[in-house]
Protein backbone atom coordinates (compact mmCIF):
# COMPACT_ATOMS: atom_id res chain seq x y z
CA UNK A 1 0.00 0.00 0.00
CA UNK A 2 1.66 3.48 -1.35
CA UNK A 3 1.59 5.38 2.01
CA UNK A 4 2.62 9.10 -0.06
CA UNK A 5 0.38 11.99 0.29
CA UNK A 6 -0.66 13.07 -2.44
CA UNK A 7 -2.67 9.88 -3.45
CA UNK A 8 -6.00 10.69 -2.05
CA UNK A 9 -8.16 13.46 -3.07
CA UNK A 10 -9.38 14.36 0.48
CA UNK A 11 -12.61 16.49 -0.07
CA UNK A 12 -14.02 14.09 -2.78
CA UNK A 13 -14.05 11.78 0.40
CA UNK A 14 -15.40 13.98 2.82
CA UNK A 15 -17.99 15.00 1.01
CA UNK A 16 -18.98 11.04 0.68
CA UNK A 17 -18.41 10.55 4.47
CA UNK A 18 -20.64 13.67 5.18
CA UNK A 19 -23.51 12.61 3.47
CA UNK A 20 -23.05 9.14 5.06
CA UNK A 21 -23.33 10.99 8.12
CA UNK A 22 -26.35 12.21 7.27
CA UNK A 23 -27.89 9.25 6.78
CA UNK A 24 -26.90 7.34 9.46
CA UNK A 25 -28.89 10.23 11.18
CA UNK A 26 -31.62 9.81 9.23
CA UNK A 27 -32.49 5.80 8.35
CA UNK A 28 -31.97 5.08 11.63
CA UNK A 29 -34.48 7.95 13.47
CA UNK A 30 -37.06 6.58 10.42
CA UNK A 31 -36.12 2.81 12.09
CA UNK A 32 -36.80 4.23 15.73
CA UNK A 33 -40.64 5.71 14.56
CA UNK A 34 -41.29 2.08 12.61
CA UNK A 35 -40.43 0.37 15.93
CA UNK A 36 -42.55 2.54 17.67
CA UNK A 37 -45.40 1.78 15.73
CA UNK A 38 -45.62 -1.80 16.49
CA UNK A 39 -47.10 -0.71 19.76
CA UNK A 40 -48.97 2.60 18.94
CA UNK A 41 -49.99 1.92 15.02
CA UNK A 42 -51.74 5.57 15.59
CA UNK A 43 -48.68 7.48 16.07
CA UNK A 44 -47.54 9.44 13.26
CA UNK A 45 -49.87 8.32 11.62
CA UNK A 46 -51.16 10.28 8.70
CA UNK A 47 -51.36 10.07 4.77
CA UNK A 48 -47.50 10.51 4.63
CA UNK A 49 -46.06 8.74 7.55
CA UNK A 50 -47.82 5.60 8.16
CA UNK A 51 -45.66 2.47 8.20
CA UNK A 52 -46.35 1.69 4.44
CA UNK A 53 -44.68 4.39 3.17
CA UNK A 54 -41.89 4.66 5.82
CA UNK A 55 -40.60 1.47 6.03
CA UNK A 56 -39.08 1.53 2.31
CA UNK A 57 -37.24 4.89 3.58
CA UNK A 58 -36.03 3.08 6.60
CA UNK A 59 -34.75 0.02 4.31
CA UNK A 60 -33.42 1.86 1.50
CA UNK A 61 -31.55 4.87 4.12
CA UNK A 62 -29.73 2.06 5.63
CA UNK A 63 -28.44 -0.07 2.18
CA UNK A 64 -28.18 2.94 0.10
CA UNK A 65 -27.94 6.01 2.48
CA UNK A 66 -26.01 4.91 5.55
CA UNK A 67 -23.67 1.75 3.70
CA UNK A 68 -23.30 2.40 0.23
CA UNK A 69 -22.62 6.27 0.64
CA UNK A 70 -19.87 5.92 2.98
CA UNK A 71 -18.56 2.60 1.31
CA UNK A 72 -18.37 4.86 -1.75
CA UNK A 73 -16.76 7.40 -0.21
CA UNK A 74 -14.03 4.65 0.77
CA UNK A 75 -13.84 3.64 -2.37
CA UNK A 76 -12.05 7.16 -3.61
CA UNK A 77 -9.81 6.30 -0.31
CA UNK A 78 -8.78 2.46 -0.56
CA UNK A 79 -8.30 2.40 -4.90
CA UNK A 80 -5.61 4.92 -4.72
CA UNK A 81 -3.66 3.23 -1.92
CA UNK A 82 -3.60 -0.01 -3.75
CA UNK A 83 -3.36 1.74 -7.17
CA UNK A 84 -0.38 3.54 -6.11
CA UNK A 85 -1.93 6.42 -8.23
CA UNK A 86 -4.56 8.85 -7.86
CA UNK A 87 -8.48 8.04 -8.99
CA UNK A 88 -8.65 8.52 -12.66
CA UNK A 89 -10.48 11.37 -13.84
CA UNK A 90 -10.66 13.40 -10.14
CA UNK A 91 -13.07 15.94 -11.58
CA UNK A 92 -15.92 14.00 -11.96
CA UNK A 93 -16.04 12.21 -8.92
CA UNK A 94 -18.06 15.62 -7.62
CA UNK A 95 -20.71 14.65 -9.93
CA UNK A 96 -21.04 11.28 -8.54
CA UNK A 97 -21.56 12.47 -5.18
CA UNK A 98 -24.30 14.66 -5.90
CA UNK A 99 -25.64 12.24 -8.70
CA UNK A 100 -26.01 9.50 -5.77
CA UNK A 101 -27.53 11.97 -2.95
CA UNK A 102 -29.16 14.12 -5.10
CA UNK A 103 -31.49 10.80 -6.36
CA UNK A 104 -31.99 9.26 -2.94
CA UNK A 105 -33.71 12.85 -1.29
CA UNK A 106 -35.63 12.90 -4.23
CA UNK A 107 -36.81 8.98 -4.31
CA UNK A 108 -37.30 9.04 -0.58
CA UNK A 109 -39.67 11.88 -1.14
CA UNK A 110 -41.09 10.51 -3.70
CA UNK A 111 -41.57 7.18 -1.41
CA UNK A 112 -43.24 9.22 0.87
CA UNK A 113 -46.12 10.48 -1.54
CA UNK A 114 -46.94 7.79 -1.98
CA UNK A 115 -45.03 6.77 -5.31
CA UNK A 116 -43.78 3.12 -5.29
CA UNK A 117 -43.08 0.17 -7.71
CA UNK A 118 -44.39 -2.15 -4.82
CA UNK A 119 -40.78 -4.24 -4.93
CA UNK A 120 -38.44 -4.16 -1.66
CA UNK A 121 -35.63 -2.58 -2.12
CA UNK A 122 -36.44 -1.94 -5.81
CA UNK A 123 -39.32 0.69 -4.52
CA UNK A 124 -38.34 3.91 -5.83
CA UNK A 125 -40.01 4.74 -8.62
CA UNK A 126 -38.95 4.80 -12.55
CA UNK A 127 -36.66 6.51 -13.74
CA UNK A 128 -35.33 7.53 -10.82
CA UNK A 129 -33.03 4.44 -10.21
CA UNK A 130 -31.07 5.51 -13.20
CA UNK A 131 -29.90 8.14 -11.20
CA UNK A 132 -27.85 5.43 -8.56
CA UNK A 133 -26.98 3.58 -11.79
CA UNK A 134 -25.51 6.39 -13.77
CA UNK A 135 -23.44 7.39 -9.91
CA UNK A 136 -22.58 4.26 -9.59
CA UNK A 137 -21.46 3.42 -13.49
CA UNK A 138 -19.50 6.87 -13.27
CA UNK A 139 -17.25 5.32 -10.11
CA UNK A 140 -16.97 2.32 -11.51
CA UNK A 141 -15.23 3.65 -14.79
CA UNK A 142 -13.38 5.77 -12.20
CA UNK A 143 -11.98 2.91 -10.64
CA UNK A 144 -11.65 0.13 -13.28
CA UNK A 145 -9.49 3.15 -14.88
CA UNK A 146 -7.36 3.87 -11.43
CA UNK A 147 -6.67 -0.03 -11.42
CA UNK A 148 -6.12 -0.44 -15.60
CA UNK A 149 -2.89 2.14 -15.16
CA UNK A 150 -1.58 1.03 -11.43
CA UNK A 151 1.75 0.99 -10.36
CA UNK A 152 1.63 -1.81 -7.78
CA UNK A 153 1.89 -5.08 -9.63
CA UNK A 154 -0.46 -6.85 -7.61
CA UNK A 155 -4.37 -6.57 -6.97
CA UNK A 156 -5.09 -6.83 -3.23
CA UNK A 157 -8.25 -8.76 -2.27
CA UNK A 158 -10.27 -5.27 -1.36
CA UNK A 159 -10.00 -4.70 -5.32
CA UNK A 160 -11.45 -8.02 -6.02
CA UNK A 161 -14.50 -7.21 -3.49
CA UNK A 162 -14.74 -3.55 -5.25
CA UNK A 163 -14.38 -4.40 -8.69
CA UNK A 164 -16.91 -8.00 -8.11
CA UNK A 165 -19.28 -5.22 -6.32
CA UNK A 166 -19.69 -2.52 -9.09
CA UNK A 167 -19.82 -4.96 -11.89
CA UNK A 168 -22.66 -6.87 -10.00
CA UNK A 169 -24.55 -4.27 -8.94
CA UNK A 170 -24.65 -2.15 -12.13
CA UNK A 171 -26.78 -4.96 -13.29
CA UNK A 172 -28.64 -5.90 -10.71
CA UNK A 173 -29.78 -2.29 -10.05
CA UNK A 174 -31.15 -2.30 -13.82
CA UNK A 175 -31.88 -6.09 -13.61
CA UNK A 176 -34.62 -5.11 -10.43
CA UNK A 177 -35.92 -1.97 -11.62
CA UNK A 178 -36.57 -2.29 -14.92
CA UNK A 179 -36.72 -6.05 -16.10
CA UNK A 180 -38.39 -7.73 -13.07
CA UNK A 181 -41.19 -5.21 -12.90
CA UNK A 182 -42.73 -5.26 -16.85
CA UNK A 183 -41.40 -9.46 -18.20
CA UNK A 184 -42.41 -11.80 -15.29
CA UNK A 185 -45.84 -11.68 -13.80
CA UNK A 186 -47.36 -13.97 -10.51
CA UNK A 187 -45.07 -16.44 -9.23
CA UNK A 188 -42.20 -15.74 -11.59
CA UNK A 189 -42.34 -12.10 -10.54
CA UNK A 190 -41.65 -13.70 -6.94
CA UNK A 191 -38.96 -16.36 -7.47
CA UNK A 192 -37.14 -13.30 -9.47
CA UNK A 193 -37.36 -10.81 -6.80
CA UNK A 194 -35.94 -13.27 -4.51
CA UNK A 195 -33.06 -13.37 -6.39
CA UNK A 196 -33.26 -9.81 -6.65
CA UNK A 197 -33.43 -8.80 -3.40
CA UNK A 198 -30.52 -11.36 -2.03
CA UNK A 199 -28.02 -9.95 -5.01
CA UNK A 200 -28.40 -6.70 -2.88
CA UNK A 201 -27.27 -8.07 0.04
CA UNK A 202 -24.96 -10.94 -1.13
CA UNK A 203 -23.21 -8.99 -4.32
CA UNK A 204 -23.11 -5.54 -3.50
CA UNK A 205 -23.18 -4.90 0.47
CA UNK A 206 -21.19 -8.25 0.91
CA UNK A 207 -18.65 -7.69 -1.20
CA UNK A 208 -18.36 -4.08 -0.45
CA UNK A 209 -18.61 -5.02 3.31
CA UNK A 210 -15.71 -7.37 2.94
CA UNK A 211 -13.87 -4.93 0.78
CA UNK A 212 -13.90 -2.72 4.05
CA UNK A 213 -12.54 -5.19 6.32
CA UNK A 214 -9.73 -6.44 4.37
CA UNK A 215 -8.23 -3.06 3.75
CA UNK A 216 -8.71 -1.29 6.87
CA UNK A 217 -8.26 -4.37 9.66
CA UNK A 218 -4.75 -4.93 8.98
CA UNK A 219 -4.11 -1.17 8.41
CA UNK A 220 -5.29 -0.26 11.61
CA UNK A 221 -4.13 -3.31 13.78
CA UNK A 222 -0.42 -2.93 11.16
CA UNK A 223 -0.44 -6.72 11.05
CA UNK A 224 -0.04 -8.61 7.49
CA UNK A 225 -3.40 -9.97 6.42
CA UNK A 226 -3.25 -13.46 7.63
CA UNK A 227 -3.75 -15.68 4.82
CA UNK A 228 -3.94 -15.07 1.18
CA UNK A 229 -5.37 -18.48 0.62
CA UNK A 230 -8.38 -17.91 2.57
CA UNK A 231 -8.80 -14.55 1.02
CA UNK A 232 -8.98 -16.69 -2.70
CA UNK A 233 -11.67 -19.68 -1.01
CA UNK A 234 -13.78 -16.99 0.60
CA UNK A 235 -13.89 -14.30 -2.76
CA UNK A 236 -14.75 -17.86 -5.18
CA UNK A 237 -16.94 -19.70 -3.05
CA UNK A 238 -19.16 -16.32 -2.34
CA UNK A 239 -19.08 -15.42 -6.12
CA UNK A 240 -20.49 -19.57 -6.71
CA UNK A 241 -22.76 -19.83 -4.45
CA UNK A 242 -24.45 -16.96 -3.51
CA UNK A 243 -26.20 -16.42 -7.22
CA UNK A 244 -28.74 -18.85 -6.30
CA UNK A 245 -29.83 -18.38 -2.67
CA UNK A 246 -32.37 -16.08 -3.62
CA UNK A 247 -35.10 -18.49 -3.44
CA UNK A 248 -34.89 -19.52 0.08
CA UNK A 249 -37.42 -17.25 1.49
CA UNK A 250 -40.16 -18.66 -0.42
CA UNK A 251 -39.90 -22.62 0.69
CA UNK A 252 -43.50 -24.60 1.06
CA UNK A 253 -44.65 -21.98 -1.71
CA UNK A 254 -45.51 -22.47 -5.48
CA UNK A 255 -42.35 -21.69 -6.93
CA UNK A 256 -41.18 -24.88 -8.37
CA UNK A 257 -39.49 -27.40 -5.63
CA UNK A 258 -36.45 -27.68 -7.72
CA UNK A 259 -35.44 -24.16 -7.38
CA UNK A 260 -35.50 -24.33 -3.84
CA UNK A 261 -33.63 -27.11 -3.82
CA UNK A 262 -30.75 -25.36 -5.03
CA UNK A 263 -31.40 -22.41 -2.89
CA UNK A 264 -31.28 -24.81 -0.03
CA UNK A 265 -27.86 -26.28 -0.83
CA UNK A 266 -26.61 -22.93 -1.52
CA UNK A 267 -27.66 -21.32 1.57
CA UNK A 268 -25.69 -24.21 3.54
CA UNK A 269 -22.66 -23.55 0.94
CA UNK A 270 -22.44 -20.13 2.09
CA UNK A 271 -20.95 -21.15 5.08
CA UNK A 272 -17.90 -21.99 3.13
CA UNK A 273 -16.94 -18.37 2.63
CA UNK A 274 -18.51 -16.60 5.87
CA UNK A 275 -16.74 -18.78 8.33
CA UNK A 276 -13.56 -18.66 5.85
CA UNK A 277 -13.38 -14.80 6.07
CA UNK A 278 -14.22 -14.79 9.79
CA UNK A 279 -10.89 -16.86 10.40
CA UNK A 280 -9.01 -14.34 8.29
CA UNK A 281 -9.82 -11.57 10.18
CA UNK A 282 -9.35 -13.16 13.58
CA UNK A 283 -5.55 -14.58 12.22
CA UNK A 284 -4.56 -11.40 11.03
CA UNK A 285 -4.96 -9.99 15.06
CA UNK A 286 -2.66 -12.98 15.35
CA UNK A 287 -0.08 -11.18 18.25
CA UNK A 288 -1.40 -8.07 18.29
CA UNK A 289 -4.68 -8.44 20.07
CA UNK A 290 -4.02 -5.48 22.16
CA UNK A 291 -5.27 -3.40 19.18
CA UNK A 292 -8.77 -4.48 19.85
CA UNK A 293 -8.99 -2.61 23.76
CA UNK A 294 -7.04 0.34 22.41
CA UNK A 295 -8.63 1.04 18.81
CA UNK A 296 -11.70 1.71 17.99
CA UNK A 297 -11.68 0.48 14.25
CA UNK A 298 -10.45 -2.86 15.37
CA UNK A 299 -12.83 -3.24 18.19
CA UNK A 300 -15.64 -2.22 16.14
CA UNK A 301 -14.14 -4.25 12.78
CA UNK A 302 -14.17 -7.55 15.17
CA UNK A 303 -16.87 -6.82 16.56
CA UNK A 304 -19.05 -6.33 13.03
CA UNK A 305 -17.15 -9.45 12.33
CA UNK A 306 -18.84 -11.59 15.02
CA UNK A 307 -22.22 -10.30 14.03
CA UNK A 308 -21.76 -11.47 10.38
CA UNK A 309 -20.60 -14.61 11.82
CA UNK A 310 -24.18 -14.95 13.50
CA UNK A 311 -26.12 -13.29 11.41
CA UNK A 312 -24.78 -15.23 8.38
CA UNK A 313 -24.80 -18.44 10.14
CA UNK A 314 -28.23 -17.94 11.09
CA UNK A 315 -29.23 -17.05 7.51
CA UNK A 316 -27.80 -20.07 6.48
CA UNK A 317 -29.48 -22.34 9.15
CA UNK A 318 -32.58 -21.22 8.67
CA UNK A 319 -32.94 -22.02 4.82
CA UNK A 320 -33.41 -25.67 6.13
CA UNK A 321 -36.96 -27.03 5.66
CA UNK A 322 -37.49 -27.90 9.31
CA UNK A 323 -35.99 -24.39 10.33
CA UNK A 324 -38.46 -22.96 8.12
CA UNK A 325 -41.15 -23.79 9.81
CA UNK A 326 -41.03 -21.79 13.05
CA UNK A 327 -39.30 -18.87 11.94
CA UNK A 328 -40.79 -18.04 8.43
CA UNK A 329 -42.80 -14.62 8.86
CA UNK A 330 -41.51 -14.01 12.41
CA UNK A 331 -39.32 -11.94 14.03
CA UNK A 332 -36.27 -14.40 13.54
CA UNK A 333 -35.43 -13.37 10.19
CA UNK A 334 -35.74 -10.04 10.90
CA UNK A 335 -32.74 -10.59 13.68
CA UNK A 336 -30.92 -12.27 10.90
CA UNK A 337 -31.35 -9.28 9.00
CA UNK A 338 -30.57 -6.92 11.33
CA UNK A 339 -27.16 -8.66 12.72
CA UNK A 340 -25.64 -8.65 9.44
CA UNK A 341 -26.93 -5.83 8.01
CA UNK A 342 -26.65 -3.09 11.04
CA UNK A 343 -24.27 -5.45 12.85
CA UNK A 344 -21.25 -6.71 10.17
CA UNK A 345 -21.63 -4.23 7.43
CA UNK A 346 -22.90 -1.12 8.48
CA UNK A 347 -20.49 -1.34 11.52
CA UNK A 348 -17.52 -2.33 9.15
CA UNK A 349 -18.02 1.15 7.17
CA UNK A 350 -18.30 3.08 10.77
CA UNK A 351 -15.21 1.41 12.08
CA UNK A 352 -13.32 2.62 8.86
CA UNK A 353 -14.69 6.37 9.71
CA UNK A 354 -12.24 6.60 12.59
CA UNK A 355 -9.59 5.38 10.67
CA UNK A 356 -10.05 7.82 7.34
CA UNK A 357 -11.83 10.67 8.63
CA UNK A 358 -8.87 11.77 10.76
CA UNK A 359 -6.54 11.63 8.14
CA UNK A 360 -8.52 13.67 5.25
CA UNK A 361 -10.46 16.11 7.06
CA UNK A 362 -8.11 16.67 10.16
CA UNK A 363 -8.59 16.79 14.25
CA UNK A 364 -8.77 14.38 16.80
CA UNK A 365 -11.97 12.82 17.78
CA UNK A 366 -13.29 12.68 21.19
CA UNK A 367 -12.05 9.62 22.50
CA UNK A 368 -15.02 9.66 25.66
CA UNK A 369 -17.86 10.34 22.90
CA UNK A 370 -16.08 7.08 21.12
CA UNK A 371 -16.18 4.81 23.67
CA UNK A 372 -19.95 5.56 24.76
CA UNK A 373 -21.41 5.07 20.94
CA UNK A 374 -19.31 2.25 20.66
CA UNK A 375 -20.55 0.26 23.66
CA UNK A 376 -24.06 1.78 23.04
CA UNK A 377 -23.93 0.60 19.42
CA UNK A 378 -22.31 -3.12 20.25
CA UNK A 379 -24.85 -3.36 23.67
CA UNK A 380 -28.28 -1.90 21.71
CA UNK A 381 -27.33 -4.22 18.62
CA UNK A 382 -26.57 -7.54 20.67
CA UNK A 383 -29.36 -7.01 23.13
CA UNK A 384 -32.10 -6.50 19.73
CA UNK A 385 -30.77 -9.63 17.95
CA UNK A 386 -31.06 -11.72 21.60
CA UNK A 387 -34.79 -10.03 21.90
CA UNK A 388 -35.53 -10.45 17.98
CA UNK A 389 -34.31 -14.30 17.98
CA UNK A 390 -36.38 -15.03 21.51
CA UNK A 391 -39.92 -13.54 20.07
CA UNK A 392 -39.14 -14.80 16.38
CA UNK A 393 -39.04 -18.77 18.08
CA UNK A 394 -41.90 -17.71 20.32
CA UNK A 395 -43.85 -16.76 17.56
CA UNK A 396 -43.03 -19.45 15.19
CA UNK A 397 -44.26 -22.01 17.91
CA UNK A 398 -47.21 -20.60 18.26
CA UNK A 399 -47.90 -20.47 14.61
CA UNK A 400 -47.21 -24.29 14.56
CA UNK A 401 -49.64 -25.02 18.05
CA UNK A 402 -52.07 -23.17 15.72
CA UNK A 403 -52.50 -19.77 17.04
CA UNK A 404 -54.09 -17.59 14.72
CA UNK A 405 -51.52 -15.01 13.24
CA UNK A 406 -53.18 -11.70 14.89
CA UNK A 407 -53.52 -13.82 18.55
CA UNK A 408 -49.47 -14.28 18.19
CA UNK A 409 -48.89 -10.45 17.26
CA UNK A 410 -50.32 -9.86 20.81
CA UNK A 411 -47.73 -12.05 22.49
CA UNK A 412 -45.38 -10.09 20.69
CA UNK A 413 -46.17 -6.76 21.85
CA UNK A 414 -43.76 -6.79 25.62
CA UNK A 415 -40.90 -7.91 23.55
CA UNK A 416 -41.42 -4.63 20.86
CA UNK A 417 -40.91 -2.57 23.53
CA UNK A 418 -37.61 -4.40 24.44
CA UNK A 419 -36.93 -4.25 20.59
CA UNK A 420 -37.56 -0.21 20.28
CA UNK A 421 -35.28 0.24 23.59
CA UNK A 422 -32.42 -1.69 22.17
CA UNK A 423 -32.67 0.02 18.85
CA UNK A 424 -32.98 3.70 20.03
CA UNK A 425 -29.26 2.46 22.20
CA UNK A 426 -27.94 1.37 18.36
CA UNK A 427 -29.06 4.19 16.75
CA UNK A 428 -27.98 6.43 19.18
CA UNK A 429 -23.90 5.09 18.95
CA UNK A 430 -24.53 5.04 15.57
CA UNK A 431 -25.47 8.89 15.10
CA UNK A 432 -22.51 9.57 17.65
CA UNK A 433 -19.89 8.30 15.36
CA UNK A 434 -20.46 10.69 12.64
CA UNK A 435 -21.41 13.83 14.89
CA UNK A 436 -18.44 12.99 16.88
CA UNK A 437 -16.15 12.74 13.61
CA UNK A 438 -17.89 15.61 12.13
CA UNK A 439 -17.43 17.92 15.14
CA UNK A 440 -13.54 17.28 15.99
CA UNK A 441 -12.56 18.46 12.47
CA UNK A 442 -15.01 21.38 12.08
CA UNK A 443 -13.21 24.47 11.03
CA UNK A 444 -9.91 22.41 10.68
CA UNK A 445 -7.88 21.79 7.19
CA UNK A 446 -7.31 18.47 5.92
CA UNK A 447 -4.56 16.43 7.59
CA UNK A 448 -2.03 14.58 5.92
CA UNK A 449 -3.55 11.52 4.56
Amino acid sequence: MDSSNNLVNKQVVKSWLLWGFFWAVFAPFIGIILSLKFNYPNFLSNEYLHFGRLRPVHVNGVILGVFSTIFLGLVYYMVPKLAGIRMYKEEWSKYAVWLWNGTLIVSFLSLLLGFNKGLEVAEFPNPLPLGLAAALFLVAYQVFMTIARRKEEKIYVSLWYIISALIWTGMNLLYGNFVIPYTAPGINNVALHGLFLHYVVGLWITPAGLAVIYFFLPASARNPLYSHRLSLIGFWSLAFFYPFVGIHHYLYSPVPTWTQTIAIVSSMMLIIPVWTVVANFFGTLKGNWNKFQTDFTVKLMIFGAVMYFIGSTQGSLEALLSLQQPTHFTDFVIAHSHATVFGGYVIWVLAACYYVWPRVAGGSFNASTATWSTWMIMGGISAMIFILITQGLIQGTELMAGSEFVDSLATMKPYWFIRTFTGITMDVGIALVGINLYLSSRGLRGAKA
